[in-house]
C-alpha cells in the first residue's frame, strides 16, 4: 500500500487510488515537488514530514537518505465504518482488549500487514486511547481505527458479506488451513477473558495458533502476528 520515491509515486498518481502523500520537509527535489502539486490539485491530502519520520516509514532508503515523497494507495485513513465495510478486504476486531500498549502493537501489526481497518471494542479512557495510538507508532495515521461495540460490528460485517474468523485457544484448525482471502473480519480477544461467547457463536470459523510449551498462552500480539502474516501470504 506504500509507493516509495518519485518513480513509484508518479505511476501511482497515473493509475492507482492515492489517498495520501507524504512529502519530505524542506526537500529541494523538483520532481517530487511537481508530484506534490499534482496531488494538491486533485484534492489529495499532502502531509509534510521530518527526515527522521520519512526514513523510518519508507520501504527503501538509499545510502541512509530517505526518499522525498511517499504515497498511500488503496486505503483511506479517514474512512468511516460504513465505508470500510462497503470496500471489503480484511479488517481486525480487538474484542475486549484492555491494555493500551497491547492495543497499539496490534494496530501496528494490522497496518503493516495490509489490513483495511481495525475495530477496537475496549473500555478505555481518552488518555488510554491516546496511549494506544502512540504505542502503534502512530500507524493510525495510515489506516482507519474505530472504537466500536463488538457484537454490533460483527453483525454489520456479516450483513456486508464478511466472513467472521476468530482466533482463540478453542479453535479447531490452524491459520494456514483456513481461507483468509476475500472479505474477512479477523477477531482476537482480550488479555483476560478472550473473545466473548456471543461473538464466537457468530463466527464462521475459529482458528488457533499451535502451542507446545508449559504455559499454554501467548501474549496477545504473538498469535495475531502469525495470522496477519498468513493472511498476507494468502492474499499475495
Amino acid at each position: 500500500m506504500q509507493r516509495c520515491g518519485v518513480e513509484e509515486v508518479s505511476r501511482a498518481l497515473e493509475s492507482e487510488d492515492v489517498t495520501l502523500i507524504l512529502f519530505l520537509r524542506d526537500s529541494l527535489d523538483q520532481e517530487a515537488a511537481s508530484l506534490r502539486k499534482v496531488a494538491e490539485d486533485r484534492g489529495i491530502e499532502v502531509r509534510e514530514t521530518s527526515r527522521r519520520d520519512m526514513w523510518r516509514m519508507s520501504r527503501t532508503n538509499e545510502d541512509q537518505t530517505p526518499p522525498p515523497i511517499l504515497a498511500l494507495v488503496g486505503r483511506n485513513p479517514g474512512a468511516s465504518v460504513d465505508e470500510v465495510l462497503s470496500n471489503g478486504g480484511i479488517s481486525w476486531l480487538l474484542a475486549g482488549a484492555r491494555y493500551p500498549v497491547n492495543i497499539g502493537f496490534t494496530i501496528r501489526t494490522a497496518e503493516v500487514s495490509g489490513a483495511r481497518a481495525v475495530f477496537v471494542d475496549g473500555d478505555l479512557s481518552h488518555s488510554e486511547k491516546k496511549a494506544a495510538k502512540r504505542a502503534s507508532m502512530k500507524a493510525h495515521r495510515f489506516m482507519p481505527v474505530h472504537w466500536v461495540q463488538g457484537d454490533e460490528i460483527v453483525a454489520r460485517a456479516k450483513d456486508s458479506g464478511f466472513r467472521i474468523v476468530s482466533l482463540e485457544d478453542a479453535g479447531t484448525i490452524e491459520p494456514w488451513e483456513e481461507d483468509l482471502t476475500g472479505d474477512v473480519l479477523l477477531v482476537v480477544g482480550g488479555e483476560h477473558d478472550g473473545i466473548p461467547h456471543s461473538i464466537l457463536e457468530e463466527s464462521d470459523s475459529v482458528i488457533r495458533v499451535p502451542m507446545s510449551g508449559f504455559v499454554p498462552s501467548y501474549n496477545l500480539q504473538a498469535p495475531m502476528a502469525v495470522v496477519a502474516a498468513e493472511a498476507l501470504r494468502q492474499r499475495g
